[in-house]
């Protein structure tokens, strides 16, 4: 079932980007989470540039090796690319990641971006919320927000990655 077609995202990124600077002006840096968040962060940061603000800062992080999963459920972990290719010390950071869901891939990305230093505040933005956190961590900033079943399956789906972008829901059966 689509819950957001590749317009809608556009739209929906669009208020994002307005809502970020609306409400934290030009200080923070954009980091996403490999690999959805990660487009999105870099979309977010062309969205800003194209309404005229300064580009801020970009990174990207992937969570993998911070996972708690890493050694009890993944089959071959594939390993993606962490780069922060600046300071986060006393720095306002926006983390990006395309689905909210238990809250254990953020828990992962705060422990990894720790090991790089100490940022001013961390706020946490994120296209889809599914709910179902197991842990207590909320977004700040919120594309949509749908109610779905534990086992339900939710998926961003990117042009960067060779598809159409859209959101859907495939129901558990």
């Amino acid at each position: 079932m689509s819950l957001m077609s590749s317009v809608e995202m556009s739209d929906e990124l669009a208020k994002l980007s307005a809502e970020l600077h609306s409400r934290l002006g030009d200080e923070f840096a954009l980091i996403g989470v490999y690999t959805g968040g990660a487009h999105l962060a870099r979309r977010l940061l062309s969205r800003l540039e194209g309404a005229g603000h300064p580009r801020p800062q970009l990174g990207t992080m992937d969570i993998t090796l911070y996972r708690d999963d890493l050694y009890t459920g993944l089959e071959k972990p594939v390993l993606g690319e962490t780069d922060i290719p600046f300071d986060i010390n006393d720095r306002g950071i926006v983390l990006v990641d395309d689905v909210l869901f238990t809250g254990r891939t953020v828990r992962a990305a705060l422990n990894q971006l720790m090991d790089y230093g100490r940022p001013r505040w961390v706020k946490l933005l994120v296209l889809v919320d599914r709910g179902h956190r197991e842990l207590p961590i909320a977004p700040d900033f919120v594309g949509i927000q749908i109610d779905t079943a534990k086992l339900d399956r939710v998926e961003v789906r990117l042009s960067e990655e060779g598809q159409e972008d859209g959101v859907f829901l495939e129901r558990a059966r």
